[in-house]
């Protein structure tokens, strides 16, 4: 068997491409023309489902009736697959006298092109052929693909792009728990702005061409104000730069990211927000503590604790479960304050410390001896803070 050897990539944006046939072959054949832009003429005398219904919305002209060989006439390319190894000899012959390429369902080995595995990741496409075997070419890609979403292959762009900004959650801390689309993000980069509690592991896979700003906070303590890490984003992208803010739990939740997503639109900069996995939920669960539970708790509320003063009367009302982030600091005057109006002293509290990382410690009491307990096993930041019922699962369930 001859196998094609010259890979080629075509543009058949609004150029005619004929599909002969009407089955579910022949549909996946005009989905992926018609989502790379081609002029899709289908011919078949009955269609399927999935056909019909591009049909119907207007994507496929569709001419009703068996093939004719008129019907390549103004064609770029074929494909066919009608099931009639008949009527695919017929339209492979029209094909090649008129010096069009076409693509068999029926047999490879007859085809004067073939279609590949196709893996894609926003710009990048990888086409894989494996000799005439569809089933190693689709493994192979399979590979690649994951790959390719996860980040494990070089993104970088090499070229002068258009200069963007992406706020990337980087989840609770280990860096198995970004999602895939952030780890491709970051392969991406030219420029990272890092956050302290960001999983930081992950810088070491990057790049060594890829500028790395530290914009490190914690209480009292800043590498970079919030409005020099918004300059720092425009300018590095308007500069032509892809740039990756790496935050730490998911950037909508505590972490500023509206103000940066702000900054970037004012200034025309393109922007787009990856979600994370936030430390309020995913650091609970990690300890075994389901910050909801059936019977206990079926209310959440979620305090960024180094803030201004809440109103703690408020809070001591509250059913469900009370989470506390970066509270360690002042866990004697917050539970002060809620023991005050009237919260019950014997509400279980749990806090973790360093959740989802190896280091990672909890710690239970309750309302009225949780402050005393940390302050004896030296408990610090970064922890998370559970006041309520769930808090007392978590030696059941950890």
């Amino acid at each position: 068997m001859t196998v094609p050897a010259h890979p080629l990539f075509l543009d058949v944006t609004g150029r005619r491409v004929v599909v002969v046939g009407g089955g579910p072959v022949a549909a996946r054949r005009a989905a992926r023309l018609i989502e790379d832009g081609g002029d899709v003429l289908v011919v078949a005398p009955a269609l399927c489902e999935d056909l019909t219904e591009h049909v119907a919305a207007g994507r496929v002209t569709w001419r009703a009736r068996e093939y004719l060989t008129t019907d390549l006439d103004g064609a770029w390319l074929v494909h066919t697959a009608t099931g009639d190894r008949a009527v695919d000899d017929a339209v492979a012959a029209d094909a090649e006298a008129s010096r069009l390429w076409c693509v068999r369902a029926d047999a490879a080995s007859a085809s004067s092109a073939w279609t590949p595995a196709v893996a894609r990741s926003g710009s990048v496409t990888v086409a894989v052929g494996a000799g005439g075997d569809p089933r190693r070419a689709v493994a192979l890609r399979d590979a690649v693909a994951l790959l390719l979403d996860t980040g494990g292959l070089p993104l970088r762009h090499h070229r002068p792009t258009t200069g963007s900004v992406t706020l990337v959650g980087g989840g609770p801390g280990d860096p198995g728990l970004i999602t895939t689309r952030g780890r491709r993000a970051l392969a991406e980069a030219d420029v990272v702005v890092v956050d302290r509690l960001a999983p930081r592991a992950l810088l070491a896979e990057l790049d060594p061409a890829v500028e790395i700003i530290e914009a490190g906070k914690s209480p009292h303590a800043h590498t970079l104000t919030q409005t020099e890490i918004n300059a720092v984003l425009v300018e590095r992208a308007q500069a032509g730069n892809r740039v990756v803010r790496l935050k730490g739990g998911d950037p909508f939740v505590l972490g500023r990211g509206g103000e940066e997503v702000l900054a970037c639109v004012s200034a025309g900069v393109p922007v787009e927000v990856v979600p994370g996995v936030t430390s309020a939920l995913a650091v609970p669960a990690a300890a075994g503590i389901p910050v909801t539970h059936r019977g206990l708790a079926r209310q959440l509320t979620i305090l960024s604790a180094h803030d201004a003063a809440p109103d703690w009367e408020v809070l001591a009302r509250l059913e469900g479960t009370l989470v506390l982030l970066m509270g360690v600091a002042q866990l004697s005057s917050h539970t002060r304050a809620l023991l005050t109006h009237g919260k019950d002293p014997g509400t279980p509290v749990a806090i973790v410390e360093k959740g989802t990382l190896p280091g990672q410690r909890t710690t239970v009491g309750t309302l009225a001896d949780i402050a005393d307990l940390a302050r004896e096993r030296g408990v610090g930041n970064p922890a998370v803070v559970v006041i309520g019922d769930v808090a007392a699962l978590a030696d059941v369930l950890a």
